[in-house]
């Protein structure tokens, strides 16, 4: 089965640290647990949204600069060590 992560919070999802910046993760890329895989920002708080379980980026639902809903799809991983 393929791993789903929602948002936890209605923000902007940001792919990367900083604008221009190199993306957290990308498909294909392996996470290991607590790895952040983006930020969403809240009220001028940047969240940081972190692996729950090792696995491999399937796919990114949003795109960078995307309102999010609570419970929306952000990512999709596959777990496991491999894919």
């Amino acid at each position: 089965g393929v791993f789903t992560v929602s948002s936890p919070m209605v923000g902007i999802f940001y792919a990367a640290p900083d604008e221009g910046g190199k993306p957290y993760v990308q498909v294909g890329d392996a996470v290991k647990q607590g790895d952040v895989l983006c930020i969403i920002e809240a009220m001028k708080l940047m969240n940081e949204v972190v692996a729950e379980a090792d696995g491999t980026i399937a796919e990114i639902c949003v795109q960078d600069g995307d309102l999010v809903e609570f419970g929306s799809c952000i990512m999709k991983i596959v777990p496991g060590g491999e894919a």
